[in-house]
């Protein structure tokens, strides 16, 4: 019988929010779910009892081969101010965060970034950077961070990055299954690391504004139903995510929710370099396109199909209900 694997998770740079998430995880026990793909938790920060020194026997314990150490999981950026000295995040007894997470990745059989911070350096790395954040193989979209572009784990992969602010709390446990039945290699990850069984789609897949989008009938204001691309600043066409897919929750989507999609899983969201409900433009065309479609395909589609909205769609993009219902055919007589 395979032995289970040994989850180590730390916590860094970051608000917590990505752990709050996975309590969410759509399972009655997380840890008789982590138990049921093969993962015996180890140690996490807000989860486990032991602190301290029973703490920091844990981590020797890895470090020196007595605990096998299967998977590192970190969530939050690795603080690695002031200077590169990573003193900005240091134990009582002096040791720094930064260091903790670079000797434990050198044992790890398989490193796991969780959430956009640990992955890029996310939030935490917005602004001037004081701290001088960045995430475990990337800063930004730059590969690097702080292990190194080159940087293999035990099982001779990089970090798998499960990007997300937060991530979906079963794309955590998916990537971690995959991981535990060995199904996770680099062709199952994308060109940011990112598991593929969330990544290759996008946010746009699923959306329930879809028609909207097809005939180019956009909402003008927060409460309205049309497609938020035009003029709300919504990225679903270009994030790589299932959130329309794989519904949080069970239910619910940033677009069900009436807020534009801000593409959290992609490096660099935190800084879009304009307001998070703006569409930014340019001659009145909207800088950033759907993946994969040529800017003069997009308008000339965009422009067949704004001559050819039906009123019902065109007067409830711009209302917060329904206020024209499809209209009903009458079947033809046999």
């Amino acid at each position: 019988m395979k032995e289970d694997l040994n989850l180590l998770w730390l916590q860094s740079g970051g608000c917590g929010g990505c752990t709050l998430s996975l309590l969410n995880a759509d399972c009655s026990n997380l840890f008789d779910t982590l138990a049921g793909i093969g993962v015996r938790l180890l140690w996490h920060p807000s989860l486990s009892e032991p602190c301290g020194d029973a703490a920091r026997r844990i981590f020797d314990d890895c470090l020196s081969g007595a605990t096998r150490l299967d998977i590192l999981c970190l969530e939050g950026s690795v603080l690695r101010g002031p200077g590169g000295s990573g003193g900005f995040h240091r134990n009582s007894a002096g040791q720094t965060m930064m260091e903790r997470i670079r000797s434990l990745a050198q044992v790890a059989r398989h490193t796991v970034a969780v959430g956009s911070c640990a992955a890029f350096g996310g939030i935490t790395a917005a602004g001037c950077n004081p701290a001088d954040a960045c995430g475990l193989q990337f800063d930004a979209e730059a590969p690097g961070g702080l292990l190194g572009r080159d940087y293999r784990s035990g099982s001779g992969e990089p970090v798998v990055n499960i990007a997300g602010c937060p991530t979906h709390p079963n794309w955590v446990i998916e990537t971690l299954a995959a991981v535990a039945a060995d199904r996770l290699d680099a062709a199952a990850l994308d060109s940011f690391q990112r598991p593929r069984l969330y990544a290759d789609h996008l946010v746009h897949h699923g959306c329930t504004r879809n028609e909207y989008y097809e005939f180019k009938a956009s909402a003008q204001k927060p409460s309205d139903l049309g497609c938020m691309m035009e003029h709300m600043g919504c990225k679903g066409t270009q994030a790589h995510a299932d959130c329309n897919i794989r519904l949080w929750n069970g239910e619910g989507s940033c677009t069900r929710g009436g807020y534009a999609c801000i593409a959290c899983t992609d490096p660099g969201f935190e800084e879009p370099g304009h307001p998070f409900a703006t569409t930014p433009k340019f001659a009145g065309i909207p800088i950033a396109l759907p993946t994969d479609m040529p800017k003069a395909w997009f308008l000339a589609l965009a422009s067949l199909s704004k001559s050819a909205t039906p009123k019902r769609v065109r007067q409830n993009a711009e209302a917060d209900h329904q206020v024209v219902t499809p209209a009903v055919k009458k079947p033809r007589a046999s």
